[in-house]
């Protein structure tokens, strides 16, 4: 057993808790970026269709609960933080309080399953600079691996897609069309990661698993400049086209994401849902992994993947495991 690591660190995006959060969580969120103050604006209005609610940080203290007794259960026995790259609890407060703790080396499970700058990198750079905001004494943080490929991910997706189907009529379901989602990023982003590659592949996974041939990976939530390209085709365009083809029931499985949050349940439960009313197609939404119990198993699995170096590193397909470590030019963000 590697000694070194004390403590688990999950990580995620964030989101507000109500109303006073939802314009300072969407200035952190775009920080740097050259975005215009009424895309901001547009934005807000979608939380607040909500109470200014995302269901993301509750989520996520369900999934840290279900962690923590199954690490009570079945070790190792680690103590569990949680931090945020845009609100609370942040990165730089959660850092400060496993240095309080006397916490020296943690792993870091970022709630991600892929790669690219703004799902893997970003948390890099968003860990090293809450380190420095913490100064002497920080403790170092090191990444668990992309886990797209991992066989319980799978498994977990696999499920929530059957659950999906079970909600189609009987008479229908070998009809009803399967299609992955997963956030939109720029092209000039993609080209210098795998994410669309990785999306893919766990995309062709599910759907082999479930014995499904009509598949189809679609982009959602795309937030550019209209002039500037971005992964496509958009969901909603996609449905337009899944209705002149003739299709009648549609289960959508939001892959690229792990847990709900403004993405899933504005633009999938929301917008999607409301385009399927009006062309007449019958939509079921698949869960994300959220607490599956296999999900919560791959994340322990992973943890003592880093801890003993001998543990078989699992995955399945074609592509092989993720490396621990990115390369230096790895998931540029140009």
């Amino acid at each position: 057993m590697n000694p070194s690591f004390d403590a688990l660190l999950v990580v995620s995006f964030g989101g507000p808790e109500g109303m006073d959060d939802v314009i300072p969580f969407l200035e952190n969120v775009l920080r740097g970026r050259n975005v215009p103050r009424e895309r901001l604006l547009q934005v807000a209005k979608h939380y607040e269709l909500f109470g200014g609610l995302s269901p993301i940080n509750e989520q996520n203290r369900q999934l840290i609960a279900a962690l923590k007794k199954e690490l009570a259960i079945q070790g190792p026995n680690l103590p569990v933080y949680f931090g945020n790259r845009n609100w609370q609890p942040l990165l730089a407060d959660t850092l400060r309080q496993m240095r309080d703790d006397g916490i020296k080396n943690a792993l870091a499970f970022v709630t991600s399953a892929y790669s690219s700058y703004s799902s893997c990198r970003q948390y890099l750079e968003n860990i090293a600079e809450a380190r420095g905001v913490v100064g002497e004494n920080a403790p170092s943080v090191e990444k668990i691996r992309a886990f797209y490929n991992h066989p319980l991910f799978i498994e977990a997706n696999v499920d929530h897609v059957r659950q999906a189907y079970q909600k189609i009529p009987a008479a229908q379901r070998t009809n009803a069309r399967l299609v992955f989602t997963a956030h939109s990023i720029p092209i000039s982003m993609a080209r210098n990661c795998d994410y669309a590659a990785q999306l893919e592949e766990t995309s062709r996974l599910i759907a082999s698993a479930l014995g499904v041939e009509q598949w189809r990976l679609v982009f959602q939530s795309r937030s550019g400049a209209p002039a500037q390209p971005w992964l496509g085709p958009d969901i909603r365009d996609y449905l337009q086209e899944l209705h002149a083809a003739g299709a009648t029931d549609v289960v959508v499985a939001p892959i690229g994401f792990v847990s709900d949050h403004m993405e899933i349940i504005y633009d999938l439960d929301t917008e999607a849902i409301a385009r399927c009313r009006e062309l007449g197609l019958n939509m079921v939404r698949a869960a994300t992994a959220g607490t599956h119990p296999g999900f919560i198993e791959m994340i322990r699995e992973l943890i003592i993947e880093r801890l003993e170096s001998q543990t078989p590193r699992r995955s399945v397909g074609t592509h092989g495991a993720r490396a621990d470590l990115c390369l230096p030019a790895c998931c540029s963000l140009v």
